[in-house]
């Protein structure tokens, strides 16, 4: 059913979470999976010297998680893509999901708040939306 899974890891306790979901659906529906981080480039110490060096530091860290993530899922026997992108979280997920034509995303959310009351968070709550296959989402 699920033949190419999205996972937007948004390196947040619930994409943690989510990831461990994202493992179980891959090996039972014996799915590719692609984990995308997009980040969005601070533009407010643009006019610093240092800001390629934070650019720099910011794509490393992101380049960390997304390597993390695709080599627990590569060890479960899961075949693994990994994708960092720059730009708007929901746009990008949804531009990818569209491209890689994945007929699954993942991904966390912030989780209910009370009982009768979930708080989805902007990302989620766009890409919900938009999408155009069906959307995991983890609290």
């Amino acid at each position: 059913m699920f033949k190419k899974i999205l996972f937007a890891h948004s390196a947040t306790p619930a994409a943690e979470r989510a990831l461990l979901y994202l493992e179980h659906i891959a090996r039972v529906e014996n799915a590719e999976v692609i984990v995308l981080h997009v980040y969005e480039p601070p533009d407010r110490y643009m006019a610093t010297h240092t800001y390629n060096g934070l650019l720099e530091q910011l794509e490393k860290v992101v380049h960390e998680v997304v390597n993390d993530a695709v080599g627990q899922l590569r060890d479960a026997s899961i075949i693994t893509l990994g994708i960092v992108r720059a730009g708007k979280p929901a746009r990008a997920i949804l531009e990818t999901a569209q491209d890689e034509d994945v007929s699954l995303i993942v991904l966390g959310t912030r989780g209910p708040s009370s009982v009768t009351e979930i708080l989805l968070g902007d990302v989620s709550t766009e890409v919900l939306r938009y999408a155009r296959c069906p959307v995991f989402l983890v609290p």
